[in-house]
């Protein structure tokens, strides 16, 4: 009898499918590791479902309805582990921005019959509701780390992914470093690393896509935002933009809020 394959899930959550797509994108790669894993539930490659439990379930995008709620329960259960990916499912994304406001006006605005809507108060990632075994960060994830966590799953090992900074991405593709010699503001000294440093390579400042780094100190520079002439509340915008829930970074952004 053939040895059976682990089964690997993919569900999308509230997002723009960015996350996903990188997985899509992998191609060549996922050739290569198509003989060790069975892509069983991923609605984005294949009409097919093969029914669960499955070994890794791939989640992306927050949380953001009732429904969402039960389904997320559901999907925990049957996944032996679950990783959440993207800036979606580990900090609540971009929609998170939604969490300081009234809820209920966005859907009288937007909604030509808001009744018909039903949506929680607040968008949030993943964690909040089930345990989460591991979190790949990024709008979308990256490429590379996304590869080493399917390959360190099938070989039963932890991945090894960064938490450095942006700022070490920069220095090792020769990148002249935007605030200093351009005076653009910059989140790269308190983001995680992973996206290679895109923006700063383009002469854009870092909008923190991945996230908080490890024990980043936001204050520090958020006052050296100010001391070129940013003010408090373009700081605050900037740290509650694409991680709006994560926790170093909303402290940061509801402290010069508050300025």
């Amino acid at each position: 009898m053939a040895e059976r394959l682990p089964k690997l899930a993919v569900h999308k959550f509230a997002s723009c499918d960015g996350c996903q797509l990188t997985l899509l994108d992998c191609e060549d790669e996922l050739l290569a590791v198509a003989g060790a894993i069975q892509i069983a539930n991923f609605a984005e490659a294949s009409r097919e479902i093969i029914e669960g439990p499955y070994d890794l379930t791939l989640v992306e995008g927050s949380v953001s309805t009732p429904h969402d709620l039960e389904r997320i329960k559901e999907i925990r259960e049957e996944s032996k582990v679950l990783i959440a990916i993207g800036a979606c499912a580990t900090a609540g994304g971009i929609q998170a921005l939604r969490n300081a406001r009234d809820v209920e006006e966005f859907t009288r605005y937007v909604y030509a019959t808001p009744d018909y809507i039903d949506t929680l108060a607040e968008s949030t990632p993943i964690s909040d509701h089930v345990k989460v075994d591991l979190e790949l960060r990024g709008c979308p994830i990256s490429k590379a780390q996304l590869l080493e966590t399917v390959v360190a799953f099938l070989n039963g090992r932890n991945p090894i992914l960064p938490t450095y900074s942006v700022c070490m991405e920069c220095k090792r593709r020769g990148n002249p470093c935007v605030m200093i010699a351009q005076g653009v503001p910059c989140l790269g000294p308190v983001t995680q690393a992973g996206c290679g440093a895109i923006c700063p390579a383009y002469n854009r400042g870092c909008y923190g896509c991945f996230g908080p780094m490890e024990s980043p100190n936001t204050t520090a520079l958020g006052d050296q935002w100010m001391e070129m002439g940013v003010d408090s509340r373009t700081v605050s915008d900037a740290f509650h933009f694409f991680n709006n829930y994560a926790d170093a970074f909303r402290k940061a952004g509801d402290m010069y809020a508050d300025r």
